[in-house]
C-alpha cells in the first residue's frame, strides 16, 4: 500500500518526483466560497524556493504554482483543488553514481528494498523537493483558519542555538536562515559556509508557534491534535525528531514544575506557563501551540562515505550536484504548512462534531 494522502476532512495528496516534469498536490475537503488565487499561494512557495542564498542548494526553480481545478471565478468550489509546480532546472546526470550505489543516511537502500527499483534522480519522492507541494497545499489550508497566526523559525544549526532573550520576530525575514536572533544568524554564516566548503552538511531545529488556536480543537486518544502534528512533522523528508511544548525536557521536571498553573481571566482561564505546548489530552487549551522539529544533516554530501552498491559489493560514494548544506534552513516554510494543514483539518473536525 502506498500512503501519499494525509488528513481526515481536509485531505491532501502529493504527487511527483524531484526530477520529473512536475510535482504537486490535490487538496480535497476545502469548504466552498473562499477567495483563492495563485497569488495567494506564491509567497509561501517563494519563502521555500531554492537558490536564494549561498547557504542553500543552487538549483534554480521558480516554483510557480498553477491551480488546475477547484476554483471558479476566484473562489473555491468545494471540489478537489489541484496544484501543479513545474520542475525546470533538473540536472539528472549528477546522480549517475547514485544509480548503482546507496547514499548512507538517505532513503536509497530503503526504497530499493521496498519496491525493487527506485528513481535515483535526486532521490525521487524522498527528496526535499517534494515539500514544495506541501507548502502549496498549506497555503490553501490557511484560508480555512484565518483566526490563527503561524510562525516558524530556525532555533539551532549544527548544535549552535539562538539566545531566547534575543528573540526578534522581525529579524526572521532579514536573514537567509529564518533566524530570530541576529547574532546567531551571523555565527551560522560561518558554520554553514564551513560545512559547504568541506563537502559536508549540518542539521537544524525549527520551532513553530501557532497563536489564536481556540480551546477545544483536537480529540481524545485516537485523534489527538498533538499526535497528528507529530505525524505531520515526522512525515517531512529529513525530519528525525518532534517535540510538543517542552518535549523531552518535560521528562526531567517534577510535577509541580511541569504544570501549567491557571488563574481566573477575563475570557476564561489565564495560564501562567505553557509547558504543554498548548495541548492537553490531545485537545487545544487556547494557548499557543508550540512544536519543535529536528532536521538531520543532508545525506547528499561530497565527503566520501562507505557504502555498498546494488550488487552488494563494498564501495565509497560521494554525491555530486547541488545540495543544501543544511536542509533544515528551508524547513521553516514546510513546518508552517504542515501546522496549517493539521489545524485546518481539526477545525473542520471540531465543527463537524461540536457545531
Amino acid at each position: 500500500m502506498s500512503v501519499n494522502t494525509f488528513g481526515r476532512l481536509l485531505r491532501f495528496t502529493t504527487w511527483g518526483e524531484s526530477h520529473g516534469p512536475a510535482l504537486g498536490a490535490v487538496v480535497d475537503g476545502c469548504p466552498p466560497g473562499l477567495a483563492l488565487s495563485e497569488a495567494d499561494l506564491q509567497p509561501f512557495l517563494d519563502a521555500r524556493r531554492p537558490g536564494q542564498s549561498r547557504f542553500t542548494t543552487q538549483r534554480q526553480e521558480p516554483d510557480a504554482v498553477r491551480i488546475l481545478s477547484g476554483v471558479f471565478e476566484g473562489s473555491t468550489t468545494g471540489t478537489p483543488i489541484s496544484l501543479m509546480i513545474e520542475n525546470v532546472d533538473q540536472r539528472s546526470k549528477d546522480y549517475s553514481e547514485v544509480a548503482n550505489a546507496y547514499r548512507p543516511g538517505h532513503a536509497d537502500y530503503a526504497y530499493d528494498a521496498k519496491y525493487g527499483l527506485r528513481d535515483y534522480r535526486g532521490g525521487g519522492r524522498s527528496s526535499a523537493r517534494e515539500t514544495a507541494a506541501r507548502v502549496a497545499a498549506g497555503g490553501v489550508a490557511r484560508l480555512i483558519i484565518p483566526e490563527v497566526r503561524i510562525l516558524a523559525y530556525v532555533v539551532e544549526i549544527g548544535g549552535d542555538a539562538v539566545d531566547p532573550a534575543q528573540f526578534d520576530a522581525e529579524e526572521i525575514a532579514r536573514n537567509p536562515f529564518f533566524c530570530p536572533d541576529a547574532a546567531a544568524a551571523k555565527r551560522w554564516e560561518a558554520k554553514v559556509d564551513a560545512a559547504r566548503l568541506a563537502g559536508s552538511s549540518v542539521g537544524a531545529v525549527v520551532e513553530c508557534v501557532a497563536t489564536g488556536v481556540p480551546a477545544g480543537w483536537g480529540a481524545p486518544l485516537y485523534g489527538k491534535l498533538d499526535a497528528d502534528l507529530a505525524a505531520a512533522m515526522m512525515g517531512i523528508n529529513a525530519v528525525k525528531a518532534v517535540e510538543i511544548g517542552d518535549g523531552f525536557a518535560a521528562a526531567r521536571l517534577a510535577g509541580e514544575q511541569n504544570a501549567d498553573p491557571m488563574r481566573p481571566g477575563l475570557d476564561g482561564p489565564e495560564f501562567l506557563a505553557n509547558h504543554a505546548g498548548g495541548i492537553a489530552g490531545g485537545i487545544a487549551t487556547g494557548q499557543p501551540v508550540v512544536v519543535r522539529v529536528g532536521f538531520k544533516p543532508t545525506s547528499s554530501i561530497l565527503t566520501p562515505v562507505a557504502t555498498i552498491g546494488r550488487d552488494g559489493a563494498a564501495t565509497d560514494i560521494r554525491t555530486k550536484g547541488r545540495h543544501d548544506p543544511c536542509v533544515g534552513i528551508r524547513g521553516a516554510p514546510v513546518v508552517e504548512a504542515m501546522m496549517a494543514l493539521v489545524l485546518a483539518d481539526h477545525k473542520l473536525l471540531h465543527r463537524g462534531q461540536c457545531g
